[in-house]
């Protein structure tokens, strides 16, 4: 009886914890439901919130995004630059290899005059997505529902190949970008309702 007394408080911590946890990813869900319906104002809100609660969170899926990333993006859309910048360099300080937070610190810096900087950044991220996603259609188990017909990945050679009109490269890698995010979810909910529907006569 003492022993499980004992436990107790442990375990009221453990379901806090979970929890909190929770909390934090429907709100990272909810911001980037927002960013893709563009309600970018709405988006910073529910990051905010998120990001005070717990920065360092990451979504649970193949391609484990940063709430910072998501916050960073959603300044970056409402046009707060400042904040953009400072809260992607806060994602790429905990994790240097993120696609997406380099390619909106990239679009951020080109929007602000540092254009140099910027279009290397904004280079830099597309490769990382192109890499990822080539990383991930080489899954046997998985890949197939990553990018299958390869739109993401051609439109990021044909961006890459053509550097000549900066604006144009602005305009591809927010495309881009948004599609990457996007792709998260699709080959999640396809692979769910491909596994789902192999599943259905057993």
């Amino acid at each position: 009886m003492n022993s499980k007394t004992l436990s107790l408080p442990g375990c009221l911590l453990a379901l806090i914890a979970a929890s909190a946890c929770a909390g934090v990813g429907q709100q990272v869900q909810a911001g980037r439901l927002a960013l893709q319906t563009g309600r970018p104002n709405d988006a910073v809100a529910l990051l905010m919130q998120a990001a005070e609660q717990d920065p360092d969170y990451k979504t649970p899926y193949r391609v484990r995004e940063g709430v910072l990333t998501y916050l960073g993006r959603a300044y970056y859309e409402t046009g707060r630059d400042a904040d953009a910048r400072s809260t992607l360099e806060k994602a790429l300080a905990k994790d240097r290899d993120d696609p997406l937070a380099r390619l909106y610190l990239g679009l951020t810096l080109a929007r602000n005059g540092d254009r140099e900087r910027g279009h290397r950044e904004i280079e830099s991220g597309l490769k990382g997505i192109y890499d990822t996603l080539e990383y991930i259609a080489a899954d046997n188990l998985s890949g197939y529902y990553w990018d299958p017909a390869m739109n993401i990945r051609r439109d990021i050679r044909m961006t890459l190949d053509d550097k000549t009109d900066p604006e144009k490269l602005t305009a591809s890698a927010q495309r881009i970008g948004a599609l990457f995010d996007e792709e998260i979810d699709r080959a999640r909910r396809d692979e769910s309702n491909s596994r789902r529907g192999g599943s259905g006569g057993d």
